[in-house]
C-alpha cells in the first residue's frame, strides 16, 4: 500500500470511528434531555450539566482508547499543552449549546472533529432530539444522514437568512445593506454552522468569542457543502493553537461570504 493509500484507508477508519462514537454520545446526551438533569455553572452566564461531563468522557474514553498517539482538546477536559505536539488532535465539545439543552429545546449537538496539522480532516455534529447526523472528510463532501448537502446560492444579503444579530450590522456602520433579511437565532455554534451548511440560512456571524471546539467540525462541513468560514475580516481560521478562543467567525456560501466581508469592512 502507498503512503497516499495508507492515509486514505486510515481517514476512513478514523470516519467511522468518529461517527460511531458520536452517535453513541448524542444517545446518551439524550437519556439526560428533559429530564431533572443536575447543572451549575463554571463561570458566570457559562451553564454546565453532568450530560456534559457524561458524554464527554464517553468521546474521550472511546476516541483516545481507540487512537492513545492522538492530541485531545474538549470544553470539559482540562487542557494539557502536549496536544500542541501532536499532529492529529480530536477537538470535541460534548453538548454544543447546554442552555437551549437545559432549556429542553431541541436545538444542541454533539460535536467532534479530528485535525491534522492545524486543518479539520473529519468531522461530525449530532443533533440527536432531531435524529440530524451532519458529517463531512475532506475533500470528500458533506453530508446530513448520509445525503448529500450544499450550502445556499443566495448572493444578495438584503433578502439572506441570517442566523445573526442585527447588532452585528449595525456596529459596522452597515444596516441598511441588510435592511429586508431574516435573523434568527440558534444557540448552538456548531448547530448553527451546519444548518448553514445544509442550505436552511444563507449565512451565520458572530463577533463574540468561540473557542475551537464550538465550531471545528462544523467548518469542515461547511467547507465541503461549498461555503467558507473566517474571521469576519476574511481571515483563514486554524486549529491545535495555544490560544483556543477565536475573536469573530463568518460562515456562508461563497459568493454572499465574499459580499459580507467587503461590507463588514467598511
Amino acid at each position: 500500500m502507498t503512503p497516499a493509500a495508507a492515509a486514505n484507508h486510515d481517514l476512513a477508519t478514523d470516519h467511522a470511528l468518529l461517527l460511531s462514537t458520536v452517535r453513541d454520545a448524542g444517545g446518551l446526551a439524550l437519556k439526560y434531555f428533559r429530564t431533572a438533569v443536575e447543572s451549575w455553572y463554571k463561570s458566570p452566564d457559562n451553564p454546565v450539566s453532568e450530560a456534559d461531563l457524561a458524554v464527554d468522557k464517553l468521546l474521550r474514553e472511546t476516541l483516545m482508547a481507540a487512537r492513545p498517539t492522538y492530541g485531545w482538546l474538549s470544553e470539559e477536559t482540562a487542557d494539557t499543552p502536549d496536544r500542541r505536539t501532536k499532529s492529529h488532535v480530536w477537538i470535541v465539545d460534548p453538548i454544543d449549546g447546554t442552555r437551549a439543552f437545559l432549556r429542553g429545546t431541541p436545538q444542541f449537538a454533539v460535536s467532534a472533529a479530528l485535525v491534522v496539522n492545524e486543518h479539520p480532516v473529519l468531522g461530525a455534529v449530532f443533533n440527536p432530539a432531531q435524529d440530524e447526523m451532519f458529517e463531512a472528510v475532506k475533500g470528500g463532501g458533506a453530508r446530513l444522514n448520509g445525503a448529500p448537502i450544499s450550502v445556499s446560492t443566495n448572493t444578495d444579503p438584503a433578502t439572506a437568512r441570517l442566523l445573526a444579530s442585527k447588532r452585528t450590522f449595525r456596529t459596522h456602520n452597515w444596516p441598511e445593506v441588510v435592511d429586508g433579511a431574516e435573523f434568527h437565532f440558534v444557540n448552538s455554534m456548531a448547530y448553527r454552522m451546519v444548518v448553514v451548511a445544509n442550505g436552511r440560512f444563507d449565512a451565520t456571524i458572530t463577533t463574540t468569542n468561540k473557542c475551537e471546539w464550538d465550531i471545528a467540525a462544523a467548518h469542515l462541513i461547511i467547507e465541503e457543502a461549498g461555503g467558507c468560514v473566517t474571521n469576519v475580516d476574511g481571515t483563514s481560521i486554524t486549529y491545535n493553537r495555544e490560544n483556543v478562543l477565536h475573536d469573530n467567525v463568518l460562515c456562508a456560501g461563497k459568493e454572499l461570504h465574499d459580499v459580507l466581508v467587503a461590507g463588514l469592512k467598511g
